[in-house]
């Protein structure tokens, strides 16, 4: 690490001059002003002291880290640290990285604790020295029964001792302890329904059973559950949940009333559960509370209850309220928000206004932001691997847990590609949490800067909030989800509600008219003037009725006040009009708020606001706006197995720039950090030609929005990856496997369109007019779903060329990926090529734009067919 230079390129040997180059950096680091020279000393002498104060302790057992502090206290605003950077990338390169560099994915493994084999042999384990036999079970719970109570076993644990079902039944359990209130059998080899239920009914009594981790259960269906619920009339757990008989002894048993210890009722009197202040049945299958033993007779003290996870559908809102509301100390409440007491936190609060928490939460805080949604108990979102899973992979499914980004700029421009680094092991151990006591801020060149905002004492957990400065307007709670597991529920019917707004959209028609265009010319009849910016008009439009006759030069900017015609790569607004003279006689290659299409985010919008979900279209979402939607999704497609790859894209960068292909939740929501961005179903099984991806860029020519007058170039152009396509999970960081942008510093593969037609047709046995329709139809579907949202698109002094992007599913059905304003056409122009439809007549590649303005100013339909 190295501090940086002074401004007059010598380096920074003062703390005058320290502050004064880093002055824009400091203030935006949030450091106060009273640790400027603290970090100067630091950073100057290279000094990382973090070790003296902190200390990484493992915790999750095992599979986190976190950090202690180790200094007696530290104010607020004492003190500032250097964090190191362990390792910094670009995305692309990441796996690369991994496999090459010396060292690099053992200490990122060790990092992010996936370093340690996950032992698949618990079974083996189990049956190993060091445990008891399940005679010898037997014989100790006699044993204690007879030192220490009435002789009389009611409760027997036989976990994971390797017991099949011969063995178990040669226990002979139901004569031994026919008094028995809990049995568990969790993580045996049980596999017989028939011989199980046989056994287990002959417990009468019977509050428990536990058959949770047994082959038994994958096999059975409901029928095993029922006969065992009837053979057994008083079992209130059945495999950790409650059946429908549960009472006064499942209540007791989650709020440690009952337990090994004391399986049957010590209490006098007829209420054992007074005393009982806190109570969770949090995940019980709970499917109507409302029960004789669940009240405030049976526990008027009841302070503390979890209800979350139980779908309690049995129960109406209005009667759950009105039991809660009985619970007179009931002053800290879990649930789930959607869920049995409805969608709303702040109408939960005022319906139960004793309640000083919910979900972890404030009251007061709640009522005041007006969060609807609230919810501080998450589980941690923990990485998960298998034995056979190489360290690589590893890292690279568990970084997002770690990583940071930044983004370079020059004098010139921001680098369009960000970078991401994962802090050293002790910025890595910082945890979050929403009332942090450390902040880290990033500092040009140097290491994190980690910032003191609460005081602590020796043994606080150091923690930071991952989510710093982004509220809840930036949907901080979804985002959070690529560190916790936030409840599926709210996401899912999000989702749901989402996707019948969709289903319930239609195209409307559109009036057919008749066309309004004329043919453009000069009242002297001489040629039409064109000023361009673009290289290729200037050479290849070559007709007599176009002339150039002013060119384009940067230090001019008005020239373009005289043309006839504006072909230009900038965009136009009613600013650069008024700045340049144009006026509204002159004609310019854009319609205005054409941003509904060739913006990503738009286009989408505009085609779900019209249509919902045509099949052409993968499902789409703006991160933006409908993260949560979008999580949803993902969730359901996880529930139910189906393929989770998505393709996450910037707004408005084109060459596939910062583009990524992850199955990793994680990932979907970190990568929002390098901008804005959609997220859209990955095409995981598209046509394949020669075993390589491809898609095809159209040419669409537009002279009207109203009416809607729009023509397809006969000439369109394949374009291949390099790589033969897979699946694999190392190939999602490979450039040349997943896209076919190669125009820009990779080897292009140039292929003739009607030699790939012929060979495609003959690879797949299809034929490619049919194809050919299908994407037509769907090209004048797009154009139809912006005329209709956006009327406003229209000007009859606007006439526009866009390229529309089309790849082919498995099924050789097109999806659309993006249209794109004044695409580049070099190839159209350099290759001469024969139309696919028609009579497939020889198109020069010289003379594309002869064609293309001859359509857009003179009404021609050379080379070109209507929509």
């Amino acid at each position: 690490m190295s501090a940086t230079n002074a401004s007059n390129g010598s380096r920074i040997e003062t703390y005058e001059d320290f502050v004064k180059v880093h002055d824009l950096l400091l203030a935006a680091s949030g450091l106060p002003q009273s640790l400027y020279f603290k970090l100067f000393q630091k950073l100057t002498s290279e000094t990382f002291d973090g070790g003296a104060h902190f200390e990484i302790e493992p915790c999750e057992e095992g599979r986190q880290r976190r950090l202690l502090l180790t200094s007696e206290t530290m104010a607020k605003d004492s003190n500032v640290f250097l964090i190191d950077h362990a390792w910094t990338f670009r995305l692309p390169d990441s796996n690369k990285q991994l496999q090459e560099v010396p060292g690099l994915v053992q200490r990122m493994a060790a990092l992010m604790c996936v370093d340690v084999e996950d032992d698949g042999g618990s079974e083996q384990a189990a049956e190993s020295g060091g445990k008891m036999t399940a005679e010898e079970v037997l014989e100790s719970e006699i044993r204690n029964a007879k030192e220490t109570g009435d002789g009389f076993v009611r409760w027997m644990e036989l976990e994971e001792l390797g017991l099949d079902d011969s063995t178990f039944l040669s226990l002979n359990l139901s004569t031994k302890f026919p008094d028995l209130l809990a049995l568990s059998l969790c993580g045996n080899k049980l596999e017989n329904q028939e011989k199980l239920v046989e056994e287990v009914t002959k417990f009468k009594n019977l509050k428990a059973l536990w058959l949770n981790n047994n082959p038994v259960l994958g096999k059975s269906d409901c029928g095993m559950e029922d006969a065992i619920l009837q053979g057994c009339p008083k079992l209130e757990i059945y495999n950790s949940r409650f059946t429908h008989n549960f009472g006064e002894w499942a209540l007791g048993f989650c709020a440690d009333v009952y337990g090994k210890d004391n399986p049957a009722s010590s209490h006098q009197g007829n209420l054992p559960l007074q005393s009982v202040t806190s109570l969770d049945l949090s995940n019980r299958g709970i499917h109507n509370l409302i029960n004789k033993a669940f009240s405030p007779f049976e526990m008027p003290n009841l302070s503390y209850l979890n209800i979350r996870g139980n779908p309690i559908e049995e129960n109406s809102v209005s009667d759950l309220f009105g039991l809660l509301k009985a619970f007179y100390c009931l002053q800290f409440l879990g649930v789930d928000i959607p869920g049995p007491l409805g969608d709303s936190a702040v109408e939960i609060l005022e319906s139960l206004p004793t309640l000083s928490s919910l979900n972890g939460v404030d009251a007061s805080k709640i009522l005041e932001s007006e969060n609807h949604i609230v919810d501080s108990m998450l589980q941690l979102r923990l990485p998960e691997w298998t034995a056979e899973e190489p360290l690589a992979d590893r890292v690279l499914n568990a970084m997002w847990l770690y990583l940071m980004t930044y983004r370079l700029a020059d004098e010139e421009k921001l680098d369009e590609n960000p970078v991401w680094y994962v802090m050293d092991e002790l910025g890595s151990a910082l945890r979050h949490s929403d009332e942090p006591n450390f902040r880290v801020a990033p500092f040009l060149f140097m290491p994190e800067g980690k910032l003191a905002s609460a005081n602590v004492k020796r043994g606080d957990e150091c923690t930071r909030d991952y989510l710093f400065g982004i509220g809840e307007d930036k949907q901080r709670s979804a985002r959070l989800t690529a560190w916790f597991y936030t409840p599926q529920k709210y996401f899912i019917q999000e989702y749901e509600k989402h996707l019948k707004k969709l289903q319930s959209k239609r195209l409307p028609s559109l009036s057919v008219k008749s066309s309004a265009t004329t043919v453009v010319h000069r009242s002297d009849g001489s040629a039409l003037h064109v000023y361009t910016d673009i290289p290729q008009i200037e050479e290849f439009l070559t007709r007599p009725e176009f002339v150039f006759s002013m060119r384009y030069h940067p230090c001019n900017p008005n020239e373009p006040k005289d043309a006839d015609i504006i072909w230009t790569s900038m965009q136009i607004d009613e600013e650069v009009k008024k700045a340049v003279g144009i006026t509204d006689q002159q004609y310019i290659n854009q319609f205005p708020f054409e941003a509904c299409l060739v913006m990503k985010h738009h286009l989408a919008d505009t085609i779900q606001k019209t249509q919902g979900s045509p099949g052409w279209l993968q499902p789409t979402y703006n991160l933006e706006t409908h993260l949560s939607q979008l999580i949803g999704d993902y969730c359901l497609r996880k529930r139910d197995g189906l393929n989770n790859l998505w393709i996450l894209k910037p707004w408005n960068m084109a060459r596939t720039i910062d583009t990524t292909v992850t199955d990793n939740l994680s990932a979907i929501i970190r990568l929002m950090e390098t901008g804005p961005k959609i997220c859209q179903k990955y095409i995981e099984h598209p046509a394949l030609f020669q075993g390589k991806k491809f898609d095809l860029r159209y040419i669409v020519l537009v002279r009207s929005i109203n009416p809607l007058e729009i023509f397809l170039a006969d000439v369109f152009w394949v374009r291949l990856a390099n790589n033969l396509y897979s699946l694999e999970k190392h190939s999602l960081f490979e450039y040349e496997t997943h896209f076919t942008v190669m125009n820009y510093g990779r080897r292009l593969n140039h292929m003739n369109t009607p030699e790939f037609v012929r060979e495609f047709e003959k690879e797949h046995q299809v034929k490619w007019l049919d194809i050919h329709q299908r994407v037509k139809s769907m090209i004048r579907s797009v154009f139809e779903s912006a005329a209709s949202l956006h009327p406003e698109m229209h000007d009859p002094k606007s006439r526009a060329m866009y390229g529309v992007d089309v790849m082919l599913d498995a099924s050789f059905q097109p999806k659309l990926l993006e249209v794109t304003y004044c695409p580049d056409c070099m190839r159209a122009c350099k290759y001469d090529t024969k139309a696919i439809c028609g009579g497939g007549e020889t198109i020069r590649g010289p003379d594309f734009f002869n064609f293309v303005f001859g359509c857009l100013f003179l009404n021609e339909t050379i080379h070109v067919c209507q929509l």
